[in-house]
């Protein structure tokens, strides 16, 4: 079953009165059967545990999400370590009578055994990683009123044949639609910043933003204020600024906490005073996913 929370609540809820089975939807996935239900509910009002406190979430490869404050979230690369037992697998498949499309041939029990245990680990992977994104997306709604995260190109990340595989294992895309739902389920709200916002080439401490930042380069160093920090700590840094910018700019509207906003803000880049600045140019920044 494809749910939101336990079974048991839902159960709960179905037997109060409290809820009721609007749809349900069937289907068979490598093996398996899937159903997914749609529910009407009353659900109290929560709030985070934060009512006043933001954070910024830069999402990487090598560490699945460094926080603007408290310890990086490292990335368990589940897939990465299941290659080689699905590789075995595979190669296990291969060597049965499979099934031929041209010929009518039906697959070999032998072959249906194999690709289920195939099936089966590619199930375990998934799972692994959508509990591990769920924890995370869990404690950040929960906590702070404002997460910040970057509008990845995905898309275009998974067209780069050297990174679509990690890109794949880190599980961005699932990430930000957990994030989104449960920051409405909270009362919380998530900024997603413009996608051609340099977080990462931007100073935390002093607002200078580099011209040029190559994917090598791990730690920030700046030249204006001497600062030297990591390089996906500094990004996250940049993102929560973006969230006391948004604040000031609502001026406490009365807007809802639990919209998702879009940020297309800049930083300011530090210069002499009297002089212009020199106009940002809009090119994508690479070291965005902080590989």
């Amino acid at each position: 079953m494809k749910l939101h929370e336990h079974p048991t609540k839902l159960l709960a809820a179905l037997a109060e009165g409290s809820a009721r089975i609007m749809s349900a939807t069937i289907r068979f996935e490598r093996g398996r059967w899937f159903v997914s239900f749609t529910v009407e509910q009353s659900l109290p009002e929560l709030t985070p545990a934060r009512p006043d406190a933001a954070i910024g979430v830069d999402l990487g490869i090598k560490t699945l999400a460094t926080i603007s404050e408290g310890p990086p979230v490292e990335n368990p690369r589940h897939y990465i370590q299941a290659q080689q037992k699905l590789a075995r697998l595979s190669r296990r498949v291969s060597r049965r009578r499979g099934p031929d499309r041209r010929s009518g041939q039906a697959a070999s029990k032998r072959w249906q055994r194999a690709n289920a245990q195939r099936n089966r680990v590619h199930h375990h992977v998934a799972d692994q990683r959508r509990d591990a994104i769920h924890k995370l997306t869990t404690r950040l709604a929960s906590t702070y009123a404002t997460v910040v995260v970057e509008d990845l190109n995905v898309t275009g990340m998974m067209s780069n044949r050297r990174l679509a595989r990690h890109v794949a294992d880190a599980g961005f895309g699932e990430f930000r639609r957990q994030l989104e739902y449960k920051a409405e389920r909270f009362g919380s709200r998530v900024i997603v910043a413009d996608r051609w916002f340099p977080s990462s080439k931007t100073c935390s401490g002093c607002g200078a933003v580099k011209a040029k930042l190559l994917l090598s380069e791990r730690d920030y160093v700046c030249k204006t204020c001497d600062l030297i920090m990591d390089r996906d700590a500094n990004a996250a840094r940049n993102l929560v600024a973006l969230a006391v910018a948004a604040s000031s700019a609502e001026t406490l509207n009365g807007r809802r906490a639990d919209q998702k906003t879009r940020v297309t803000g800049q930083v300011a880049e530090k210069r002499q005073p009297g002089t212009a600045s020199a106009p940002q140019a809009r090119t994508p920044s690479p070291e965005g996913a902080g590989v």
